[in-house]
Parts: structure tokens; sequence; C-alpha cells
């Protein structure tokens, strides 16, 4: 069985959430992630939120240490000896002043992949600055783009910088530093800010202004509520349905599920001695799709001419609940499904088949998203603080 990144050892600094997350991805890949944490109080998520320390910080070990004290600065050293990957997110400058900068890593063990996630990065002007999820998505341009048209930007109860921006380049950047260092024998400083992050997700944002020389208003872009084909709408019961009817052929199956089977009955020719004539040949199948497709290359003309066609869409799912038009379109190649609340998608007949769901003492968690066909990730609990101090014990007395 492949082992993953089973032996790779990770000392973890982090609070909160960004940081925990990244470190939770390691550790269901396997990661020996050794959570660093003040004897005081520790995480400050142990405090502010329980639920979410207990969601993030699965699967880790917890070492109390403050680095504000000479011994401590000592053991931690002695750790990073024999560690990975170190990873922080405290300011620029912090871990310097704490005697445990890069540099003096470096120096310790020259193969240490040393990672920091923070907010704005180690450099700029905004680097000592402060912030939060919402701050990255608005310098990221991200928050702008978000919600419908005439109104307010929307906030998401995913955070997008925090966690796709953030987290997540941060475990990317450590496993290929990880690889550059076992291949060189020297390790780097991986520098991943959020806002960095959130910027380089506006893909489809970017795409417009290549195309326009702007981006478009919020909620008037291709995918943000522009088109009729890709939307949402309301249903009978005051659910939702996500129709994300794109490309012309889901579009038009779409349209021949949810109106009158008359609307699309071809009308028989007359035959006569013309009947040769390019004028009464069929018209090829699939001639709705090339009229949409051509559509789609005048965006301004396909919105305008859209705008009838989703007040009827509009109308024609209120006569239905969501499930009724989730159940009938299902298996129709349409890209339409229903939009599910948490405990919704959570019980999901797709979710439960991928096992990507589990229980634990305090509710459901998630297993890795990532699937692997001959390896496996693990799991585990959090930690309650410092529960593996005797451990850390035992191995300075036999260093001793």
């Amino acid at each position: 069985m492949n082992p993953l990144l089973d032996g790779l050892k990770v000392l973890d600094l982090s609070r909160l959430l960004p940081g925990p997350f990244c470190s939770l991805s390691l550790a269901q890949l396997g990661a020996d992630v050794i959570k660093i944490e003040e004897p005081d109080g520790g995480d400050y998520a142990r405090e502010l939120s329980p639920e979410l320390f207990d969601i993030v910080n699965r699967g880790k070990q917890s070492l109390t240490l403050d680095l504000r004290q000479a011994e401590d600065v000592a053991r931690f050293k002695q750790l990073v000896e024999t560690a990975d990957v170190v990873l922080e997110s405290f300011r620029p400058g912090v871990m310097d002043k704490l005697g445990c900068g890069y540099d003096t890593l470096k120096a310790i063990n020259p193969k240490l992949v040393y990672a920091s996630l923070t907010g704005y990065g180690q450099t700029g002007p905004y680097a000592d600055r402060p912030g939060h999820d919402l701050n990255y998505l608005g310098y990221a341009g991200v928050l702008d783009q978000t919600g419908l048209a005439g109104k307010r930007p929307a906030m998401s109860n995913v955070q997008i910088a925090d966690l796709a921006g953030g987290a997540q380049n941060c475990t990317i950047g450590i496993l290929a530093a990880v690889m550059g260092a076992r291949q060189s024998g020297e390790g780097c400083w991986v520098d991943v800010a959020m806002l960095d992050g959130a910027l380089a997700l506006q893909s489809m944002a970017l795409a417009t202004h290549h195309q326009h020389g702007s981006s478009q208003p919020r909620g008037k872009d291709m995918l943000t509520g522009a088109l009729a084909n890709y939307n949402v709408y309301r249903c009978r019961d005051g659910k939702y349905l996500a129709v994300g009817s794109l490309e012309p052929k889901f579009f038009m199956a779409f349209l021949k599920e949810i109106t009158p089977a008359f609307l699309w009955k071809k009308k028989k020719k007359k035959t006569g001695n013309a009947s040769s004539s390019t004028a009464d040949k069929p018209k090829p199948a699939g001639s709705g799709n090339d009229a949409l497709t051509r559509l789609a290359a005048d965006p301004k003309k396909l919105r305008r001419l859209m705008i009838p066609v989703r007040w009827a869409i509009q109308l024609i799912l209120l006569t239905r609940t969501r499930d009724q038009w989730d159940a009938r379109l299902a298996h129709k190649d349409t890209c339409v499904s229903g939009i599910l609340t948490l405990e919704e998608a959570l019980t999901n007949e797709q979710v439960q088949a991928r096992g990507l769901v589990t229980d634990s003492q305090k509710g459901p968690v998630l297993r890795s998203p990532i699937r692997f066909v001959g390896a496996q990730t693990r799991d585990g609990d959090s930690p309650s603080l410092g529960e593996h101090n005797p451990l850390f014990s035992d191995q300075d007395k036999r260093r001793a």
C-alpha cells in the first residue's frame, strides 16, 4: 500500500482556520502533524469556536511550547532538526523576533521547508496589515463580482481566500518544496498570501477583461447571472434550482423537458415536383443547437435575446417543487441540479456513495476529498491541549 506522506514531519505553529486547514490536508494524506500551541489557551479557535477547532485539527498531535521562553525555543529547535516542514501564519517578522526565523532554522536543518501563510505575504506595503477573508476578497476584486445585479456584494460562508486562495495553495507549495528538497538537499521558504491566491482565482473575470477591456458589473457576466441558461431559479416550494445548461446541446435538452412536447414537433413538408430541391430537404439534426452556438459568439446579442427566455423559464419552474424538477431532469443531460442545504448535501446520495462523510463523537466530519487507487488517506480526532506532551518529554529524556 502506497504510504503517501507517511513519515513527513510537520511542525504547525498556525492558528484559527487557514493554516490548520492546510495542515489538515497534509495530515489526511499521511503526514505527522505536530501542532505547536501556547500553554495558556493554545490555538484561539479552541475558545472562539471549539467545533471549528475539532473539524480542522483532526489527526494531529498537540505539543505546548512558549516560544517567548528560551528553554522552549531550544526544544522547538531540537524538533526542527528532524522536521521536514515548519508552517507558520504570524505577521512578517514575528518568527525572527522569537529567534525562529527562516535563516535561523535553515542553518539548523538545510532541507527544511519553511512555509508562511499570511494575508498579504512577506513583502509589499500591506505586509504588516491585519485582515480576514472578506478583506482579501475585497482587494482581489472577487467580492465585487459576487452577488445579484444592482445589489450589494454578497458574502459567502465558504472562505474563498482563506481556504482556496491560501490554505490549498500553501499545501501545494509545501509538497512541491518537499519534493525539491529531497532531490536537491536544499529546502526553501514558501511565501503564500491569501490576497495573491484569491486574485489568482479570477480566471473568468480576467477573460472578460481581455475580451471587453473591463470586467462586467456584478451579476452581469456570463457566469454570474447574465444568461438564462446559467442561472438560479425559484421553484414552487420556495427552494431553488441551479440551471447550468451552458452548452447549447444541454440548454436545448432542458427547454424540451420543461415545455410542452407539441412545440418541438417538426412540421410535415409538402411533396411535389420540386421535392429534390435543396429548399425542401430536411434541416440537419441539431440546427437549434447550431443557432445557439452562433449566438454565443455575440454575448451582447445573446443576453438581449435571452431576457424573454429567462422570464418564461422563471414562470415554468414555479409550477413544480425543486425536488420534482430535480427528479425529472436528473437523467436528461441538462446540467440542472437542486440547490441543497448543508444538511441535505451531507446526506446526498452521490456524497454518500463517495464516502466523504464520516461520523465523529461530535457530529459529521469530512474525509479527504482526494481519492486514490492503491493508497489511502487517514483521519483521526482533534487533540486536547498538550495531549502529546508526555510523548515528547520521553523523546527529550532519550536524547539527553
